[in-house]
């Protein structure tokens, strides 16, 4: 899955890192922060949003996430991804999406 490289200019000066009040989600090499209902990363100096570029669907994901499934949750745009096994998991149209 590849990812948009798109400049989040509006970040302003807050630095992401341990106690910094926003989820960190593991991402491939790198940590996303939740922020104002999107995800962004520290890129050479800056911040990127780290967004997919395209749909990915989840093949063989049999769990059902739900409030009380035991799985970390991220507030992402209009929906709430679900954190596991290194992926965030959102339901789409009956089947679960890798974000």
């Amino acid at each position: 899955m590849t990812t948009l490289h798109q400049e989040h200019t509006a970040h302003g000066t807050h630095r992401h890192g341990p106690g910094c009040g926003h989820d960190a989600v593991q991402h491939g090499d790198h940590l996303d922060y939740a922020h104002d209902g999107h995800l962004h990363r520290e890129h050479d100096g800056h911040w990127d949003e780290c967004e997919p570029a395209a749909h990915t669907v989840h093949e063989g994901h049999d769990h059902v996430h739900y409030d009380e499934c035991g799985h970390a949750q991220v507030r992402h745009g209009d929906h709430v991804d679900y954190l596991h096994d290194g992926h965030r998991h959102a339901e789409h149209d009956g089947h679960w999406d890798d974000h």
